[in-house]
């Protein structure tokens, strides 16, 4: 529900602490996954006091150690807040103006993870393979390469291809993914990256490529993609992790 304003209503002090362990443990399940290379790639959730600013993970933490205690506050300028530690200059550039644009949107993932660079090289969208590529049909898109995002103007940009989407295809680059809440942009990242790597076997193999027909893919696109099945499938995820790593949680 947003309100009258287009932005999500404001939570209790619970939530913003709820947020934030959500998004460290969003992080941590991305280093466990492989998702990562180094210091790149973000995640952010917009705080519930200042929507428009967000928390963020420290461009020096390594994310499979992060605790919500560790996350930074930052402002649409790139100024930290609330919290210790450097902000990278292309997460304020994509997640300000994602969030900016998207007042639905409370999280922006993005990471450079193997099968999804692989398969942003060919410029192209997935094609619904799967049912559970279907989640993305129709609602993803791939955004041309034009350098390293250091300009509030390239993140500008991913928004305005992006729409209203849940998914974009950064050429020569990697995934990003945008969430009503951190349990989705989550969700949807880990499944879409999968999705890459699934289409990536299946055109390395002999044989021709049965697509699912249109109306099928999108029949299954308003199950498999809604909000509902993206929270729910990062509720899994969530009671896996904070019970194996509770210091995440501090």
């Amino acid at each position: 529900m947003l309100t009258a304003a287009g932005r999500p209503p404001v939570a209790d002090p619970d939530e913003r602490v709820h947020r934030r362990r959500k998004l460290a443990a969003a992080l941590r399940l991305f280093a466990r996954f492989g998702l990562t290379e180094g210091a790149t790639g973000h995640i952010s959730a917009r705080d519930t006091e200042r929507p428009d600013h967000f928390w963020i993970n420290p461009a020096d933490q390594p994310w499979a150690r992060l605790r919500a205690s560790d996350l930074i506050l930052v402002s649409p300028d790139g100024t930290v807040v609330e919290g210790d530690g450097p902000v990278n200059p292309a997460g304020v550039a994509i997640h300000a103006q994602l969030l900016a644009a998207r007042p639905d949107a409370v999280s922006v993932a993005h990471a450079h993870s193997v099968a999804g660079k692989a398969w942003s090289v060919l410029r192209r969208p997935l094609d619904p393979l799967t049912q559970d590529a279907c989640a993305f049909y129709g609602d993803h898109v791939v955004v041309p390469f034009a350098g390293i995002v250091l300009d509030a103007r390239e993140g500008e940009h991913i928004a305005e291809v992006l729409g209203p989407g849940k998914a974009a295809i950064l050429a020569n680059h990697g995934l990003l993914t945008v969430g009503r809440s951190v349990d989705e942009a989550a969700w949807w990242y880990i499944s879409l990256d999968r999705q890459c790597q699934v289409q990536l076997l299946a055109e390395s193999a002999a044989g021709p490529l049965h697509l699912i027909d249109h109306d099928t893919a999108t029949a299954t696109a308003a199950v498999n993609g809604s909000p509902e099945v993206g929270r729910l499938q990062f509720a899994l995820l969530w009671r896996q992790i904070t019970t194996e790593e509770p210091d995440l949680l501090d």
